[in-house]
């Protein structure tokens, strides 16, 4: 093998750029010749391919998103658009592809794999819900930007004594809002895997305030069943019963932005190295994920179009926690 390309895909993730890096490294190390596909699929179709040399990669592990940029391709799900990819990858001789990313982008590398074409899969997305990989990369600087925001937020809420609906990422996925909502101490968590409705949210508030809680916080996932909006106007209309006056704060994609954490620099960084070791001793089409505290390789077919279960348990515990 002499040459591979790395491209990301999906929602960009904190550390993306910490991947790349590693791979192109590693591979030059490796005496291979290494390109990035920009715009994800997309660019495997436009055949918007560049070389990569270790300096085109230099001072950007604490930089955020992706150098190589993400688009979406619904071309690449037809059989036209795989075989314009495929023609552009022999074309450049390109023997290998390296995909960075979550459970869509996965599902399209095993589909490349399908093809013909070698893949390594890099298990990268905010939502923690890729199975074979305990964490990936983005979820820690995701995490703890989410849990910065609410124990900000629990000061002004206690000094007003006011109740706040915190909104987090996670449209089909809880896990942010869930383990962000342990770790700031909320008193509700309202994720998609768990309904929350907006009276049972008036009655934990009002409990809190009846044990002598000076404030209240909810942390509400985008995807779940109530919305913030939805939960904002029923206390609105209930506010003398409830007790609390309530204000909403939403994050967004100030969550996928910033520094990566250190965690998520060094993740990516061994899982970078060992997709690159990976397609040098030709164990190909699987993904590269963390599970039990070891950078680990798990078949493409075995994770495709899996979604990891969220452990309700953990989200139970935070309940007990908050009284």
């Amino acid at each position: 093998m002499r040459r591979i390309a790395v491209l990301t895909s999906g929602g960009d993730a904190p550390g993306m750029n910490a991947a790349i890096r590693a791979i192109t490294r590693k591979a030059i190390h490796s005496g291979l010749e290494v390109f990035g596909i920009r715009q994800g699929y997309l660019g495997l179709i436009s055949d918007d391919v560049k070389g990569l040399g270790a300096r085109d990669v230099g001072g950007m592990m604490q930089r955020g998103g992706t150098i190589l940029k993400s688009a979406r391709c619904p071309e690449f799900e037809t059989e036209g658009g795989q075989k314009k990819a495929l023609h552009n990858l022999k074309n450049r001789g390109i023997e290998a592809v390296i995909i960075i990313g979550g459970n869509g982008s996965q599902a399209g590398a095993f589909g490349l794999s399908k093809l013909g074409i070698p893949v390594i899969g890099v298990a990268s997305t905010i939502d923690n819900d890729l199975a074979g990989s305990d964490i990936t990369i983005g979820v820690d600087t995701a995490l703890n930007i989410a849990l910065e925001a609410i124990d900000r937020l629990k000061t002004t809420a206690s000094s007003h004594q006011r109740a706040f609906l915190v909104e987090v990422m996670g449209r089909d996925c809880g896990y942010l809002a869930m383990m962000a909502g342990i770790a700031g101490g909320a008193d509700v968590v309202a994720i998609p895997e768990s309904p929350c409705d907006p009276e049972s949210i008036a009655q934990t508030f009002r409990a809190s305030h009846e044990r002598g809680k000076t404030h209240a916080i909810g942390v509400i996932a985008e995807g779940a069943k109530f919305k913030v909006g939805d939960i904002a106007a029923y206390f609105k209309a209930n506010h003398e019963r409830i007790g609390y006056e309530l204000r909403v704060t939403t994050l967004g994609h100030v969550q996928r932005g910033g520094i990566p954490s250190a965690f998520d620099r060094i993740l990516a960084a061994r899982m970078g190295v060992e997709a690159v070791e990976a397609l040098l001793r030709n164990e190909i089409n699987v993904l590269v994920g963390f599970q039990k505290g070891e950078v680990t390789t798990t078949p493409l077919s075995e994770i495709a179009n899996i979604k990891k279960p969220l452990d309700l348990k953990i989200l139970q515990m935070g309940h007990i926690l908050s009284i």
